[in-house]
């Protein structure tokens, strides 16, 4: 693999949230993230919700203070701010203000989780993003139970223009063989637009690409794998724009998760 990965998924900062638990974890965490390939981590703690108290001038203060550190441990490993948001009403006002931060805080992209047990429409949401500016990026809808028992929610929001990033672990039967099929027959039908670690920990959960990347690779390719782990994250990362839709498939094909879901 020439080009590095680039995670903008990542809970590196420490004692924020459930992520790293202390300067210790988060450099271990960092370390191992170089030891993948990866250059560039977007620093994602949860906000809204249960971490409603993560406000974008303490992440962005605590992701100065790691950079430090990094540089301090000579780890040559670029961190950016971002954050891990829960969708809620005041979502975009508080984007707009930079409360809620987006990934790299350049205000082009967000990454938006849902409420892991149901999912809801988010069509709306999209519309009032888009009018700003503003992207809207997916987390984990393969381990999203509403979108698992509703498959047929993703091509038409992927169609729309939003963005879907699936964990690298899923692809890897981290969470078990029912997310690891769902994730292939996503990647397979060109609804997956960022691969990225969702890590939370050197033991649990950890700050790994290189094995999904190459799951990637048999699925669709060494080129779309690269643009998923590699150029799509890097183009986040720098405040560009990322090509929306769906994406190249294969010419491999694996039956349908769909299929056997009853969803087209």
């Amino acid at each position: 693999m020439a080009e590095p990965f680039v995670d903008i998924h990542c809970h590196l900062l420490p004692g924020i949230d459930d992520g790293a638990r202390n300067l210790t974890e988060s450099l271990t965490m960092a370390r191992m993230a170089v030891a993948e390939g990866m250059t560039t981590v977007v620093c994602t703690p949860h906000q809204a919700g249960a971490f409603s108290d993560n406000r974008g001038s303490a992440i962005r203060s605590a992701v100065d203070a790691l950079r430090n550190e990094l540089a301090r441990e000579g780890i040559p490993l670029e961190i950016l701010p971002g954050g891990d948001v829960r969708i809620e009403s005041e979502l975009v006002k508080d984007l707009i203000s930079g409360e809620i931060l987006s990934l790299g805080d350049h205000r082009r992209h967000v990454l938006l989780e849902l409420p892991h047990e149901l999912y809801f429409p988010l069509e709306g949401l999209h519309s009032e993003l888009k009018a700003e500016g503003i992207t809207g990026i997916l987390s984990h809808p393969e381990r999203n139970q509403g979108i698992l028992d509703r498959p047929s929610v993703v091509k038409p929001l992927v169609e729309l223009g939003v963005l879907m990033q699936i964990t690298a672990g899923s692809l890897v039967g981290t969470f078990g063989e029912t997310i690891q099929k769902f994730s292939e027959d996503l990647l397979c039908k060109g609804l997956v637009h960022f691969i990225s670690t969702d890590a939370h920990s050197p033991k649990r959960r950890r700050p790994l690409m290189r094995r999904a990347f190459d799951r990637a690779v048999e699925l669709v390719g060494t080129d779309m794998a690269t643009a998923l782990c590699c150029r799509n994250p890097c183009a986040v990362a720098d405040g560009r724009e990322v090509q929306g839709g769906l994406q190249a498939k294969p010419s491999r094909s694996l039956k349908s998760w769909f299929s056997r879901r009853g969803a087209a």
